[in-house]
């Protein structure tokens, strides 16, 4: 009698401990808006969290404005992520232009453990259109994805540019219809795009937010993803049952989501996809050009996300963008 009292407080004890140890880890990692400080400096990178869930992928058929690359619609499953809520602006990227801050140590957030000074160096900038809260532009993808690396060993904490799926899914915060809003409602309140922009990209978050919290998802900047462009992936994706992000061995062309501030609205909808150009390296006088800079993509920059699961080291490493040298 007394030892079964004493195993049945003991599986008490420890169906207590079970719970405590998991409100312990739920508050130490919730899933929730953060941001993101940068040790040695006063910026910070406002996170949002994004719920997974299975969305259709592309467009419709009868979408006004499609394009054949943007179907045939087929279903994807997002895990959880944070996004950044605003593109990544001059000042944030500055800091990993000019590391002045690097070796500033900060209280350990996260998990990951990388050497700062194992990340590379960008060169500096054709020309700086540093202009607080804007977006950075003329960026390449292989110097956004550095960018997240260098985030990374900076913070303790997983970044890198979202997967094409999961930026669709993000801008679209649960809308099946052409953009992020409702179809009564007026582009011109969520976008800057060449009706409204008078020429220039502008300061991030003046238009209204997508439901699930984030800004400039249409319009303003064009914005890098992981992915290469294949007009067939979906397809392709449709045809394997399942869609992962093609990681193409090419340069170009690269795929950008979302216009930007001279497209039309059409560029503008949550489906569109757009790509990169060696025509953005036009005017780059280096031999071979430059890793970092495009000298005329004045309409191109990125945001971050941050999976909530954290991937191994090896699947880390996959999802940075490696250099390829363009003579």
């Amino acid at each position: 009698m007394k030892q079964n009292l004493f195993l049945s407080l003991l599986a008490s004890l420890g169906a207590f401990l079970l719970f405590f140890s998991g409100i312990i880890k739920n508050a130490a990692d919730p899933f929730e808006f953060y941001s993101e400080s940068l040790s040695g400096s006063s910026v910070n990178i406002a996170m949002t969290p994004i719920h997974g869930g299975q969305f259709m992928m592309g467009s419709p058929e009868n979408e006004p404005g499609r394009k054949p690359d943007e179907g045939p619609q087929h279903s994807v499953t997002i895990d959880d992520f944070w996004m950044s809520t605003l593109e990544i602006t001059w000042e944030q990227y500055e800091l990993f232009l000019y590391r002045e801050t690097d070796r500033i140590i900060a209280a350990k957030k996260g998990n990951v453990q990388l050497d700062i000074d194992a990340v590379s160096g960008a060169t500096m900038p054709y020309v700086n259109f540093n202009r607080p809260g804007h977006p950075v532009v003329d960026i390449t993808q292989y110097a956004a994805s550095t960018f997240c690396e260098w985030l990374t060993a900076k913070t303790g904490h997983y970044y890198r540019l979202p997967t094409e799926a999961e930026w669709e899914y993000a801008c679209r915060a649960g809308s099946t219809s052409a953009y992020s809003f409702v179809p009564n409602e007026d582009l011109t309140e969520y976008a800057w795009f060449d009706e409204n922009s008078n020429g220039s990209f502008r300061k991030g978050g003046l238009k209204e937010p997508n439901k699930w919290g984030l800004y400039d998802m249409h319009g303003n900047v064009a914005e890098w993803v992981l992915d290469s462009y294949d007009p067939q992936y979906y397809t392709r994706a449709l045809q394997k049952g399942q869609h992962i992000p093609y990681l193409g061995t090419e340069l170009y062309p690269r795929v950008v989501r979302g216009g930007s501030w001279k497209d039309g609205a059409n560029e503008l909808r949550s489906a569109s996809r757009g790509h990169s150009v060696k025509e953005w390296k036009r005017r780059d006088p280096q031999f071979p050009k430059s890793l970092w800079w495009h000298t005329d993509a004045t309409h191109v920059g990125f945001r971050v996300v941050r999976p909530k699961k954290e991937p191994s080291p090896d699947e880390m490493k996959k999802y940075w963008v490696t250099p390829i040298e363009e003579y």
